[in-house]
């Protein structure tokens, strides 16, 4: 049966359509918003499809009002979907105590501690449940599907690929944590999602998965902006760089002079970004 989704809102952008839309999710158990721009050339016929994770406090709002990507995704014919970064509203124990952890921070996991596994699953959200309802709803060609994202959304963009390089083509991230296993973040969510086993923890911390299943679908292309406050507490491109060089992964990571962790910086390399997922998604 076809999952109903509702439009929140759609509008005319640059020759396409920007909508946001919710529906009922059985993996979180909660209502969840996503957004999807469709570009000019859907109405013709499908079209390959980026998915793009948001980092820390974000919803699908910052991408789509902030990044500037309509331009070069309508130019190209590629279709963007952005998902929320957590569940919402739920209420649970702690879910609104801090910024880097509940709502706003799903860390793009299945959560397999109470009270968080009941809906804190954005990882079968992501790979699963909205793979197929973009699949359903929209004129879209899954077959031809990449994945990127920023901070946090950068580390999800990462696991999620290299654990299903049958569904993600490409990959990319701005400002990505390398290595939640290694960082004040991702020990916090870790340990608070998945419990204080650490073997656990490997199944979400790219470095160590790029390490021990590789990735060959793309290169990987990275920027990070050299005056980054979280760079070296948080980020730690160092980890990236010594996996892939062991792994034969072919990493391009660029450090952006004077660039920051904001919107201002991802809008800055957007279209490359765009244009990267292109070359590889446009040849499939």
């Amino acid at each position: 049966m076809t999952v109903k989704i509702d439009t929140v809102m759609q509008t005319r952008c640059f020759g396409g359509t920007q909508g946001v839309y919710r529906h009922d999710s059985a993996a979180t158990r909660c209502g969840m918003r996503f957004a999807v721009y469709l570009p000019p050339q859907a109405r013709q016929s499908r079209v390959p499809v980026l998915y793009w994770l948001s980092g820390l406090t974000c919803t699908e709002e910052n991408f789509i009002i902030k990044s500037g990507a309509q331009r070069k995704a309508a130019e190209w014919g590629i279709a963007i979907i952005t998902p929320d970064t957590s569940p919402r509203g739920l209420n649970l124990p702690g879910e609104n105590e801090s910024y880097d952890f509940g709502a706003g921070a799903g860390f793009y996991l299945d959560a397999t501690q109470a009270p968080w596994s009941g809906h804190y699953n954005m990882y079968t959200y992501i790979t699963d449940e909205l793979f197929s309802l973009a699949a359903a709803h929209f004129p879209i060609d899954s077959s031809r599907a990449g994945i990127f994202g920023h901070s946090m959304g950068g580390h999800g963009a990462l696991t999620i690929a290299v654990k299903n390089p049958g569904q993600y083509h490409s990959v990319s991230a701005f400002a990505p944590i390398c290595s939640a296993m290694r960082c004040p973040w991702g020990i916090k969510a870790l340990g608070g999602y998945l419990g204080q086993h650490q073997e656990a923890w490997k199944e979400y911390d790219a470095a160590t998965l790029i390490e021990s299943r590789g990735w060959k679908n793309s290169p990987i292309l990275i920027d990070q902006g050299t005056e980054d406050t979280y760079l070296h507490t948080q980020l730690q491109p160092q980890f990236l760089q010594e996996v892939c060089a062991r792994a034969g992964v072919e990493l391009e990571l660029r450090m952006q002079d004077g660039y920051d962790h904001s919107y201002y910086f991802i809008a800055s390399f957007m279209d490359d970004h765009l244009k990267f997922h292109a070359k590889y998604l446009m040849s499939k």
